[in-house]
């Protein structure tokens, strides 16, 4: 966190604090990571053929994660439409990927702690997005929710 941190107050960019900024970031590749492991780790289990879905909604959600942290690093303007949309697909894949894991929260620790990932990464999410200053604040603020 501390590199990402000082990478992103390093930019010129930037004015003010960076904070949300900063944990959308980190909470998204820490998810993408998550779910990655999680998806392993169903691979792993005994019932594998019942987790499929599973598998699949860790995958998905992991790689858009992945885009989603590297979209908001890249800080400069005039893109606003199309991280709107990608912000709202990693909503979508979030929240996705949180019902999933819940539904094996209770046999599985590995999905428990996916899903508080996934809910940690929305909620960091919806805190930039109520932060951000843009002339699209109100319909960035509709992609989280």
């Amino acid at each position: 966190m501390d590199l990402i941190a000082s990478m992103i107050d390093s930019h010129p960019s930037l004015e003010g604090d960076a904070t949300n900024l900063r944990n959308a970031i980190v909470t998204a590749y820490e998810c993408a990571q998550i779910c990655t492991t999680c998806a392993d780790s169903c691979l792993a289990e005994r019932e594998v053929d019942a987790l499929s879905t599973c598998i699949r909604t860790n995958l998905d959600c992991a790689e858009i994660c992945l885009v989603t942290g590297s979209m908001l690093s890249r800080v400069g303007s005039g893109r606003e439409e199309v991280l709107r949309g990608q912000l709202r697909t990693c909503h979508l894949a979030l929240r996705a990927c949180e019902e999933e894991c819940t539904l094996h929260a209770e046999r599985m620790n590995h999905c428990r702690i996916c899903a508080q990932a996934c809910r940690a990464a929305r909620e960091a999410l919806a805190r930039l997005l109520e932060a951000e200053p843009s002339p699209h604040q109100a319909e960035l603020r509709q992609a989280a929710h």
